[in-house]
């Protein structure tokens, strides 16, 4: 789900560039900012949440194996 959160961070991204340089109404501006904004921390819970996901499920399932990624 990670991907597909990370594309709608983008999208509002690209909407508030677009809302803001093409003199939209103020308040779709205010919607597309809004939608970024919510959308960043929101996708950061999400990783994490499927990082503890993963090491919860190797914990249940002993063939499930967890690969830790080197930042």
């Amino acid at each position: 789900m990670v991907p597909f959160a990370l594309a709608g961070v983008a999208a509002f991204a690209v909407a508030s560039l677009i809302t803001w340089l093409g003199d939209a109404p103020q308040s779709w501006v205010q919607i597309s900012v809004a939608g970024l904004v919510w959308g960043i921390p929101g996708t950061l819970t999400m990783v994490l949440h499927d990082r503890r996901r993963a090491r919860r499920r190797a914990l249940t399932h002993p063939d499930f194996q967890v690969v830790e990624e080197k930042p």
